[in-house]
């Protein structure tokens, strides 16, 4: 296993902010709250592209993948999967009727982030969004595929290394 690099760094910057089991909880449930709350909206904006429709969701996903399989293969096919998934379920609730759409995204998005302040009142940490916004943002869907892995019992040589980190810089 690499233990340097990228993928290190921030698997050992978010786990430090992140060691509470309420912490990690609401965040497994927070985080893909938060993305139902984007991707609903996106599923109506699109283009047609050779009798294709591509949808601003569509375009979103695929940043993060890239952006994901730089840092990790299995985690990001595992990513992958999640967000499709989370896709089919954006656009069933994006076509329900009136302002069903918008209430569930609005739900979800702002119950979500309340949900991730909550979780890190009771760790007693600052949340990364509150620095790093952009980067929080970018990151927190990795780390939700992440702590699947760690809960899985799945790369536990990973998990290791990152602990060890966080004690040593402790």
């Amino acid at each position: 296993m690499n233990t340097d690099g990228k993928l290190m760094e921030m698997l050992t910057g978010y786990a430090a902010a992140h060691q509470h089991p309420l912490n990690i909880f609401v965040h497994l449930i927070g985080i893909p709250m938060i993305m139902l709350g984007v991707l609903i909206p996106l599923t109506w904006v699109g283009f047609e592209f050779g009798g294709i429709r591509i949808l601003a969701a569509h375009l979103l996903l695929l940043g993060f993948l890239l952006f994901y399989l730089t840092l990790d293969l299995v985690f990001a096919i595992a990513f992958g999967i999640g967000a499709f998934l989370l896709l089919l379920l954006a656009v069933e609730l994006g076509s329900l009727p009136g302002n069903a759409g918008w209430v569930i995204a609005g739900s979800c998005f702002f119950g979500g982030y309340a949900a991730q302040f909550v979780g890190h009142a009771v760790e007693k940490s600052m949340p990364v969004l509150v620095r790093h916004p952009i980067q929080a943002n970018l990151a927190a869907p990795f780390f939700t595929i992440v702590e699947l892995f760690k809960l899985a019992g799945l790369r536990d040589d990973l998990f290791n290394e990152v602990q060890r980190r966080i004690k040593s810089a402790g």
